[in-house]
């Protein structure tokens, strides 16, 4: 019987999966340096939304879950912001979170049913930021895969997050979904621990990161931040 607070915990080189609820594994966590996460924003994005929608109306059915029909709680959130000294929070505008000189902002260069931008939450010390990144249907940037969870972000948006903290070795997503900031954080040479109650996205997770494990790349790292794809950032 596993009296552990996880149903399953997987090491990948210099990363961490667990399998099971946030809310319960992160008090166990130390010497986390900054937490960049994509909470569910309770918008219901996992309700089949995808499969009737516009221009992604030949696009994966991922089902009907309801991991998203709820944001994510303020518990959840508290122990977020008290987990590392550094937070980037995707979502941030769902949230009654302080306020913040820099919001790190994706322009998606899209119209249509989504929202032309995804605003992330930050407690850094610096001005607002903007990168622009495409990300649809045939016409993604890069030709970078997507398919395993419809709230995916790109890898290349979640390096640039990581960019803006160059410092933080250690890398918690609470809410790691099919593990895209674990990618990102593999492919800059930083440790990452990532948490996912969904099995199935843990398991796609677990691969992705053993993919990327792989292949790292260190000279990504070496850059104190990397600059926006075919995009601009506002002035300081």
């Amino acid at each position: 019987m596993n009296n552990e607070p996880w149903e399953r915990r997987v090491e990948i080189g210099d990363c961490v999966l667990y399998q099971g609820d946030c809310l319960r594994i992160m008090p166990m966590l130390e010497g986390v340096d900054a937490a960049v996460t994509d909470p569910p924003y309770g918008i219901k994005e996992a309700a089949g939304k995808n499969k009737s929608r516009g221009l992604l109306a030949k696009a994966r059915d991922y089902g009907n879950s309801t991991w998203d029909d709820e944001p994510a709680t303020r518990a959840r959130l508290e122990l977020i912001r008290e987990i590392a000294p550094l937070q980037i929070i995707f979502g941030g505008n769902f949230y009654d979170l302080p306020p913040t000189s820099c919001w790190l902002v994706w322009d998606k260069m899209i119209n249509g049913d989504f929202a032309d931008c995804e605003l992330a939450w930050t407690n850094l010390t610096k001005s607002t930021k903007r990168i622009k990144f495409m990300w649809n249907g045939m016409l993604r940037q890069n030709n970078e895969p997507r398919g395993d969870h419809p709230t995916q972000k790109p890898i290349e948006v979640m390096r640039w997050c990581l960019g803006h903290i160059p410092d933080a070795n250690v890398i918690c997503d609470p809410f790691m979904g099919s593990g895209t900031t674990g990618v990102a954080a593999v492919k800059m040479g930083r440790k990452f621990i990532g948490i996912e109650r969904e099995p199935k996205y843990f398991d796609i997770a677990c691969k992705r990161i053993k993919e990327a494990a792989k292949q790292p790349d260190m000279l990504v790292a070496a850059e104190p931040e990397p600059k926006p794809v075919n995009g601009d950032m506002f002035a300081d």
